[in-house]
Order: structure tokens, then sequence, then C-alpha cells
């Protein structure tokens, strides 16, 4: 790695290259929608993207496109982002993979990496985050919602994240164990730019391969999960610690019309008070 490491600059790393296909009646990349919605849902003003921006430390930034990268780029052209092809949907380790030559080049000591349809985590929120990596490899972003089903879940022992646990797996779990487990993943993280260039060639040669519909049919694809990354440096003795929001909206995630709706709604309430 040729960066410097400075410890004062914080690069970040948002990942807008899918589909949203569970945007219902909209083609376009879901991270310019409109968080003031004027003609439709779909149709405003402030980009969920540009929100998000606003939000984020003020260091370098690299955007992860493909779905319709022409409208990310064009709605953050005075960003001074670097955008970064990921030309075959793959994951989220893929994004990362991706991003490969941008922290390389960067001379930020520390990262963060989030979404870019989860325009709500708060500037302080990041500052928390990246505050843990005095002490950690790894932060992880949390939330504690009422009804847990569907999300990954933190195994925490010690104050430290032990495992994240998807739902499919988790929910087979007793009652009881269930019930202790209380702290969701967001999927944002802030991580030290060295442990990532460490890790990030293991996990390039460990792809999984999931099975996927294209064009009909179950095909087998070679996918990386970020999630991945977290085993390895629990195995190696890393600290991988969490922060948990207060309010679960931080970090709603607006994959469909209905989270939309309401993100468009809880902005308006933000841009009012």
């Amino acid at each position: 790695m040729t960066g410097t490491d400075n410890p004062q600059v914080v690069a970040s790393i948002i990942m807008a290259a899918g589909r949203g296909s569970r945007m219902k009646g909209y083609t376009g990349n879901k991270t310019v929608l409109p968080l003031v919605p004027e003609t439709s849902l779909f149709d405003g003003q402030k980009p969920i993207i540009r929100h998000l921006f606003e939000q984020l430390p003020g260091g370098p930034k690299a955007v992860i496109v493909n779905h319709c990268k022409a409208d990310v780029m064009h709605h953050t052209a005075d960003t001074e982002a670097v955008y970064i092809d990921q030309p075959v949907l793959n994951g989220t380790g893929g994004a990362i993979l991706a991003a490969t030559e941008f922290l390389e080049t960067t001379p930020a000591a520390h990262v963060v990496i989030t979404m870019g349809d989860v325009p709500f985590v708060r500037q302080s929120t990041y500052a928390r985050l990246v505050a843990g990596l005095d002490a950690c490899d790894l932060m992880i972003l949390g939330f504690a919602p009422a009804d847990k089903k569907q999300y990954g879940i933190l195994e925490i022992e010690g104050g430290q994240v032990k495992k994240i646990t998807e739902w499919k797996y988790w929910r087979d779990y007793p009652a009881d164990r269930q019930a202790a487990l209380t702290v969701c993943n967001s999927g944002i993280y802030a991580v030290r730019r060295k442990t990532l260039a460490h890790y990030l060639p293991i996990l390039a040669s460990r792809p999984q391969i999931v099975q996927k519909e294209v064009n009909g049919h179950l095909t087998d694809i070679e996918e990386f999960f970020f999630t991945d990354l977290i085993e390895y440096m629990v195995q190696d003795g890393r600290p991988v610690g969490y922060h948990v929001v207060a309010d679960e909206t931080e970090t709603m995630g607006i994959d469909d019309t209905d989270a939309l709706a309401r993100a468009q709604k809880l902005y308006a309430r933000m841009t009012d008070s």
C-alpha cells in the first residue's frame, strides 16, 4: 500500500452499484431517488446520495458504480469523488475489491464503508465509528430493532463482535439464545486501512458460490461478502467492535417504495424542525 496513513484523514467508500430490484415501478439507480418528492415518489429534489454525502467525513470518497452509473455520476459530479466500476455485481466484498487501487493510494488511515441507499446516518455516528478504531481494527454500526427477523445479528462476547450470523441461520437458534442477541448489522463499517489491505487478497482468494436466477434459470455465481473479512479478523485475534445507534431510523435502507415514502416523510420532518 502506498498511502501515507494520515490519522487525520478518513476515506469513504459508498456502494451504489446495485439495481434495486425491489423498487417496483422504477428502473433507475435508487441512490438518486428524491428525498423531496414533487410529481411522484420517483421525481423531485434532494437525491438520497446527496444527503448521504453531506453526513460523511470530509476526506476522499469513492463511489462504486454499475447500474445507471451516469445518473449517479451526474448527481455527485461536484463532490470530487472518484468513481469505481464494479463490472460484475458480485457482492459487497466484490465492491470493496473493486476499490483496491483507491485504497492503495488514499492518504487515509481509516476507511468508512457505507451504502448509497442508507442516507440518515449522522455525522456524529460516523465519527463514533472512526473513534472506535483507536481500540479495534474494525467497527460495525449496529441497531436494535423491535423485530429482528431478516437481519444479520451480531454475536458479541466481552464487548467485541465474534460473528455476524444471517437470519437464515440464527432463526433456528433456541428461543433463549435468540432473545439474548439484540444487535443487528446495518452493513456500515469503519476499518483501519492497513487491516483492510491485509485481508483483501485473502477475501479475493475465497469466493462463495451462490445460486441466483439468471434469465429464468438458477445459475452458480461467485460472490464475495464483506462479512467474511470479519470472520478472518476474529480468527486472527484482531478486535472487532461495534456501536449501536439510539434511533434505528438512522440505519434504514431505502429498498422499496414503502421505505422511500417513509424516508421522504422523515426527511420532511427533519428539515421542518
